[in-house]
């Protein structure tokens, strides 16, 4: 081992420490980059690199290196099986070359540096792979087995910074696109008041989403919808529906068109997705509403002096999933002092409670008042004081009383 003394075990504490404090960082590469200054002493390397996996090819992507920066300059993808890093990825496996050159790796920046001996390890949480770890020496010195057996213990604790650091990561980047995606400010229309509610538990974000909007006709459409899966991924997905949505109900068609072209787009864009979605549109005097879902939880009515009712309407297929059958619209009568709520199924599906005890609960919170008050008071008795545990988006519009 070139770290005979082994000192390069005695630093591994240090470098524990310093994985555990880099924790804190949002960004992936300045973690692994200061990682890596600690790794090449400690296996008495010249060069450090990391390349994780790009989930969307496959393909080893170089992320952050010291001694050869122009991997990450000129952006190196190795194919997996491909080359050195390729065959480390693939087998899950340390592999050691006592020479560099074009007939043992892929990529042309190492040789031309002069490295003459390497070692790669996996980087593995678990069973899956995160990334390849590679050093090198200038010197044609060999690794040895100690070498081998420091290295992949360093490994397993970047792989698990790496993998705490991209789940942080992730989990801001779909907080703030979902809330970005949010109306800034509900519509203002003669005769009605609004209040929403976007409320989502510290892990995961999911793509749930509210909407309220006016064409230029002057018609009103209010929505709620959910994506199914969490992350950045549904959130892009929501941010795309919510878009399409809005795109072809200037089209001019009810409730129902609406929903079967967004439902089009979804299927051929985003394949394997799931949404649901409900949408209620109505012109002034907002009397009457035509609401259709897409397999989404119907609306709760509540009028004065009647109480609150499920809206009866026919739940069409979710997005993105051909049902064969037309969507259709139910009209709904909204009474003056009425409200209407609409809402994602994190409001009433409860692990090992039947849904319609959801349902019960939920008509019972309703009540034709105010819709900040009605926000308030549906959120308390439905979350209680624990909160949210899977995403919830919530609208509540209400006919002023004339």
């Amino acid at each position: 081992m070139g770290d005979e003394s082994g000192t390069g075990w005695a630093q591994l504490e240090n470098f524990r420490a310093l994985t555990d404090a880099a924790l804190g960082r949002l960004a992936v590469e300045d973690l692994l980059v200061e990682l890596l200054d600690r790794v090449r002493p400690m296996v008495d390397a010249d060069t450090a690199a990391v390349l994780l996996i790009d989930e969307a090819t496959g393909d080893l992507v170089a992320r952050a290196a010291r001694g050869i920066e122009e991997e990450v300059r000129l952006a190196v993808r190795v194919p997996m099986g491909a080359g050195f890093a390729g065959r480390i990825a693939q087998t899950k496996s340390p592999v050691v070359l006592d020479r560099v050159d074009s007939s043992t790796v892929t990529n042309p920046i190492l040789w031309e540096k002069g490295i003459r001996t390497m070692l790669g390890v996996p980087l593995l949480v678990g069973s899956d792979m995160l990334g390849v770890l590679h050093v090198g020496r200038l010197e044609p010195r060999p690794f040895d087995g100690a070498d081998i057996e420091l290295l992949q213990v360093v490994a397993d604790r970047l792989a698990g910074a790496v993998r705490g650091r991209q789940a942080a990561v992730e989990r801001a980047a779909a907080s703030l696109l979902e809330r970005s995606l949010l109306p800034g400010r509900l519509p203002e229309c003669a005769g009605l008041e609004f209040a929403a509610r976007y409320l989502t538990p510290e892990e995961p974000v999911g793509g749930d989403w509210y909407d309220a909007f006016t064409l230029p006709s002057g018609q009103l459409w209010v929505v709620a919808g959910d994506v199914a899966g969490h992350g950045v991924h549904a959130a892009v997905v929501m941010g795309r529906v919510r878009s399409a949505l809005r795109a072809y109900a200037l089209l001019g068609g009810g409730p129902q068109q609406v929903l079967e072209l967004t439902s089009r787009k979804v299927q051929h864009f985003e394949p394997d997705t799931l949404v649901t979605v409900v949408c209620a549109a109505a012109m002034a005097p907002y009397e009457v509403f035509a609401v259709a879902s897409a397999g989404h939880p119907p609306p709760v009515v509540a009028t004065p002096g009647r109480g609150a009712a499920l809206v009866e309407v026919s739940a069409g297929p979710p997005l993105g999933v051909d049902g064969g059958l037309p969507r259709s619209a139910t009209t709904v009568a909204l009474a003056a002092g009425a409200v209407m709520l609409l809402y994602t199924d994190g409001l009433v599906e409860r692990r090992g409670e039947d849904l319609a005890v959801g349902f019960d609960r939920l008509r019972d919170a309703v009540n034709p008042g105010a819709p900040e008050a009605v926000c308030r008071d549906v959120t308390r008795a439905m979350l209680g004081t624990a909160g949210a545990a899977d995403d919830v988006a919530i609208i509540a519009v209400r006919r002023s009383v004339s």
